[in-house]
Formats: structure tokens, C-alpha cells, sequence
């Protein structure tokens, strides 16, 4: 009895100290919980959340009570008037709000600004958050831009992937990264040996997966070796052909195939250098030899063959951009680098491309960390002709200038393209952008159409690269211009030119 006097004794006090209204006071203060079953004092069990979700009014950090729904359900549309219901009308108090508890702002965060549900945990990528809006990259032809897997890895291979993925594909570079380690080691010590050919042999290749400007570098180099008194022939490997084999895609006096059967990037040459022997094959040894034992050239450029090894070379130059030239410094397939920043010390020149007085640190710091001794030179993209598909009647580069176009390129920079044609004063209205070395059809083209068609433009542009795959299907009914580009080296001409006589007197 005592010990029972004690306890109402200190409750009375308890509650002599509590100064709320009696109305607020609890009635129990906490005399209930020894009849409950042991859970930390705490009857009502939390929802599963993620961090910062919506919480309950007065929900506690460990439990809450399950009303018959779950926590973050959407509201459904249809309910009866307010106070109906089972507990009848509201009474003078039930529309007044109770107090919010520190715990609970804390937990609670702002719903989405579009009022969408969002996956608990789901991370939203840079290029999905307010104010990082492209006005030039519309979602697609069509308005829904559907994102490809090659174009969620070159986006993650920019901006990041998330920390799963980004795990996972660190640990296949890390095996990318023992065959390339294990590949150098069995040519260091003699094990792999590069065959020679009776002849001098030029590469253009880059360091990283996309466009650096090695096409039109590939058109700069023949043109040199010709000055220099060199018969010179094209090898390349021909993405995305359809034949198999070594094939000779041109000839001194013609062309012999489509650019299904040779590859977009070898008919590009074929048609930009006639008179050059192009050939394609995956084996360079034996589309080399071809050449060499067919049209007699003294010379071969290599298309992209900065990671061929099976040749030996006479000059190697690297390609790369003045912008994010290597991504995230990741090898594959967790970034864009197809072989170590190191690899750069194997280069006997370094081209860096872009727009005019482009910032270039990056490239300076790590040919300064890796290959001190090679010379960087600089260069940009400029447009060389223009011209209307079609009637392929000639276009001056000024009448561009002013004109409202709406621009589509399947390249590894279209935004590259966009940048190009504002140079020459074009009105580019909007950018579609196509995957690398896309094959256009009858669908994309009305597509094309439909766009030019909302925005009133008075014309489509492309790339030639663009109209080599896509010239034998109809035309759009706007009239469809084709540009051409150039390599221009704005810095160490002098460095090129030296290299080449050395390398191939």
C-alpha cells in the first residue's frame, strides 16, 4: 500500500508542474505501459522510408501505427464531404492542427515541385534538375527522346553514373585495365611483335570513344605526304559495314562500294580525296599489303589506328578535344578512355581540337605529366562547302548566315555541329541528335518533317558525314543543306610539317 500511496504521490506532483490546461493533459501519463508488451514504450510503428520522406503528424523514430494504407500512397480522387464518416460530425476542436514535433520536421521533407512520386532512394541525374535545361537538344524528332544504352553510357562517361553502376564498371575497367597492362608487357618484352611494311605508315587515332576530328585529320595527313611526294593510300577498319574482309572501297579512278559496304567514315574519304586508294579490312596488316602490292602507294595513313600494334609506325598522332578531353578519366567501360593517359607518351604529335581560343588546360597538364617531350599543336573545325542535297546545286558559306534551320547530325559531338554552324551566322532553331553513325529511314525523315513543320524554318542542315547515310532515301520536303568541314591547325604548322619530313622524307 505504500509503495502504491508513493506512485499516485508522484504523479500528483507531476502533474501539480505540468502547466497545460487540463483539457491537454494526458490522461494516463505513461501508467499504461507496463501493461503493454515490451517495444521501447512506443505503440505505433513507422512506414519503411527513405531520408527526408513525408512522415505523419507526430510520429515517432521508431514505430508507428499502420492506418489501413501505407504512409506515402497517393490520395485517391473521389472521398466523402469532410466530417462524414464513421465518427460522425466534427466537433468545436477536431479542425484545429496539432502541434508539429521537432523529430518529425526533421524527418518530413518538401514534396517533388511537380507533385510526382519520386523512387524512394532514385538519384536524379544533373541533366534533370531545374535550371540545367538544353534549348538546343529537343528531346527527339518526334518529341520523346528516348535515351539508347550508348547514349546513357556517354552521358554517365561526362557526368557520372550512379554509385551502383559506377561500382560494377569499376571493376570491369580494373579488368580492361590487366588485358591492356598485360598486352604492353608481351610487346615490351618481344613476346607480340608489330610487323613493318615496305613502306612508311601514318597513324591518326585518339586516346578516348568519340569524335576528335580524325576524319578530316586523316584528309590533312594525305595531303601532306602527297606534297611531300608520296603516293598514299587509307586503311580503315569500316564500322558498321556490311561486307567482310579486306575490301578496296575506291580506287584511283572510282568508287566501287556503298557506304553500307564500306562504312560511312571510309565512302566520307573516298568521296573527299579522289584519287587516294581507300581500303577497309579488320586485319590492317593485310589491307596495307593490298594496297602496297595493288596500286603501288609509298605511303599509308591509318584511320584510327592509335591502338593498332600489329603495325609498326613511322608517326603516331593523337586527336582530342580542348573540352573534357577525357571524360572522367575512366578506362572502359567505366569512362571513355580506351587505353591509360600514360599511353599519350607513345604519340610523336598531339592535335587538340576546338572552337577558337578554346581553354586547353587539361590536355597541356597531362602531356606535361606523361609525355613532356611531345609536341601539342592546336586546330579547330571549320566549314568548307555547302551545298543543297538533291539539286546538289552550291551554297556560299554567307548565305547561311541569318536563315532559321532546324540541324540534325548522328555524330559522336552534334552539339560540336550546332557550335560549327552558328559560326557561319545561322539561326539554329533546334538540334536533333542521332546516335553515332545512325542509318537513317523512311520514319526518321518524316519525322524531320514534322519538326521543320512546327517550327516554320525555312530549311534542314546536316553533316556530310549525316547525308552519306541517309542520300538514297526521299528527301524532305524543306530543302536539305549538307556541310562540309575542315581541320584547320591554327598553332604548330610549322611542328606538323617537321614531324611528317622526319618521320617520311
Amino acid at each position: 500500500m505504500a509503495s502504491g500511496a508513493a506512485q499516485r504521490a508522484a504523479v500528483e506532483g507531476a502533474a501539480s508542474t505540468d502547466r497545460r490546461p487540463a483539457r491537454d493533459r494526458p490522461r494516463y501519463r505513461r501508467r499504461a505501459g507496463d501493461a503493454l508488451r515490451r517495444g521501447r514504450r512506443r505503440v505505433r510503428r513507422r512506414e519503411p522510408r527513405a531520408p527526408r520522406r513525408p512522415q505523419r503528424a507526430r510520429g515517432r523514430a521508431a514505430a508507428q501505427a499502420r492506418l489501413g494504407r501505407a504512409a506515402h500512397w497517393q490520395l485517391p480522387r473521389v472521398r466523402q464531404p469532410a466530417g462524414v464518416g464513421r465518427r460522425g460530425a466534427r466537433g468545436p476542436r477536431c479542425g484545429r492542427p496539432r502541434p508539429r514535433s521537432p523529430a518529425a520536421a526533421r524527418r518530413s521533407g518538401p514534396a517533388s515541385e511537380d507533385g510526382r512520386r519520386r523512387i524512394r532512394g532514385a538519384r536524379v541525374p544533373s541533366w534533370c534538375r531545374p535550371g540545367d535545361a538544353r534549348p538546343d537538344r529537343p528531346l527527339s524528332p518526334a518529341g520523346d527522346r528516348r535515351v539508347n544504352p550508348r547514349e546513357r553510357f556517354v552521358r554517365g562517361w561526362e557526368e557520372g553514373f550512379a554509385p551502383g553502376p559506377a561500382r560494377l564498371l569499376s571493376v570491369a575497367g580494373g579488368g580492361y585495365r590487366g588485358l591492356l597492362g598485360a598486352r604492353e608487357w608481351l610487346y615490351g618484352h618481344g613476346v607480340l611483335k608489330s610487323r613493318a611494311l615496305p613502306c612508311r605508315v601514318v597513324s591518326i587515332g585518339n586516346l578516348t570513344v568519340g569524335g576528335t576530328g580524325k576524319t578530316p585529320a586523316v584528309e590533312v595527313a594525305v595531303q601532306t605526304l602527297t606534297e611531300l611526294g608520296h603516293r598514299a593510300a587509307v586503311v580503315s577498319r569500316g564500322y558498321g559495314r556490311s561486307t567482310r574482309g579486306v575490301q578496296i572501297v575506291a580506287d584511283a579512278a572510282s568508287i566501287h562500294l556503298d557506304p553500307e559496304e564500306a562504312g560511312d567514315e571510309p565512302f566520307l574519304l573516298a568521296r573527299r580525296l579522289p584519287g587516294v586508294p581507300v581500303l577497309v579490312g579488320s586485319n590492317r596488316h593485310d589491307a596495307a599489303r593490298l594496297a602496297i602490292e595493288r596500286f603501288g602507294v609509298t605511303a599509308i595513313v591509318l584511320d584510327d589506328g592509335f591502338q593498332h600494334r600489329t603495325l609498326t609506325k613511322d608517326l603516331e598522332i593523337v586527336m582530342t578535344r580542348a573540352q573534357r578531353p577525357w571524360g572522367n578519366r575512366r578506362l572502359l567501360p567505366a569512362g571513355p578512355l580506351r587505353e591509360p593517359l600514360t599511353s599519350l607518351a607513345r604519340a610523336d604529335l598531339i592535335v587538340v581540337t576546338g572552337l577558337p581560343g578554346a581553354d586547353a588546360h587539361e590536355v597541356t597538364e597531362a602531356v606535361g605529366a606523361h609525355a613532356p617531350r611531345v609536341p601539342v599543336l592546336s586546330a579547330v573545325i571549320t566549314p568548307s562547302e555547302c551545298w543543297e542535297a538533291g539539286r546538289m546545286r552550291p551554297l556560299r558559306l554567307t548565305d547561311l548566315s541569318g536563315k532559321r534551320l532546324v540541324a540534325f547530325a548522328g555524330i559522336a559531338s552534334p552539339a560540336a555541329f550546332a557550335e560549327t554552324l552558328r559560326e557561319t551566322g545561322a539561326v539554329v532553331e533546334a538540334l536533333l541528335e542521332f546516335a553515332d553513325h545512325h542509318w537513317y529511314s523512311t520514319d526518321d525523315v518524316a519525322r524531320l518533317d514534322v519538326r521543320a513543320d512546327e517550327l516554320g524554318v525555312e530549311a534542314l542542315i546536316t553533316t556530310e558525314k549525316d547525308w552519306v547515310r541517309l542520300r538514297r532515301l526521299r528527301l524532305p520536303r524543306r530543302p536539305l543543306y549538307v556541310l562540309s568541314i575542315r581541320l584547320v591547325l591554327q598553332s604548330g604548322e610549322a611542328a606538323w610539317r617537321q614531324a611528317f619530313h622526319r618521320a617520311c622524307p
